[in-house]
């Protein structure tokens, strides 16, 4: 069976760790939804939203070359016009410069690269401040 990106499909809950939960599809092919894409809601933990054994619709977020698929249970349910998500209404997943990290464009390499830069770009900004008030490298502690 070929899975595609975008198609809506039934599974059956096989597995959930604190990070998601793995739904077998039809045929043997198991795919994860990730904690972030289960509810619009905040999901603290996995096992208050989902059992083993449950099933569920899920949406084909990504297929990656190594076989791993990307489900979304939160995608798959049609939301009327002008419902939004905690995501959308909290400006969820933007940069400080109101960057989308959430582009369809964008690979999760050049996302975590742009999250890498942006970070490293801070923290650096935080330890100069934080010497000049400790004054300079040598300061006592």
């Amino acid at each position: 069976m070929s899975i595609e990106v975008g198609a809506k499909l039934e599974g059956k809950v096989t597995g959930i760790t604190h990070f998601g939960a793995f739904v077998d599809l039809s045929g043997g092919v198991t795919g994860l939804v990730h904690i972030s894409e289960i509810a619009d809601n905040y999901v603290k933990d996995v096992n208050d939203h989902l059992k083993i054994g449950d099933v569920v619709t899920v949406k084909v977020i990504n297929v990656d070359k190594d076989g791993k698929i990307g489900l979304s249970i939160r995608q798959a349910t049609d939301k009327p016009e002008g419902e939004r998500g905690y995501r959308e209404r909290s400006g969820f997943g933007r940069g400080d410069r109101g960057r989308s990290y959430k582009s369809g464009g964008s690979s999760f390499e050049e996302k975590m690269s742009r999250f890498l830069k942006d970070s490293e770009e801070r923290i650096s900004s935080l330890k100069k401040h934080t010497e000049s008030r400790r004054g300079g490298r040598g300061g006592r502690r």
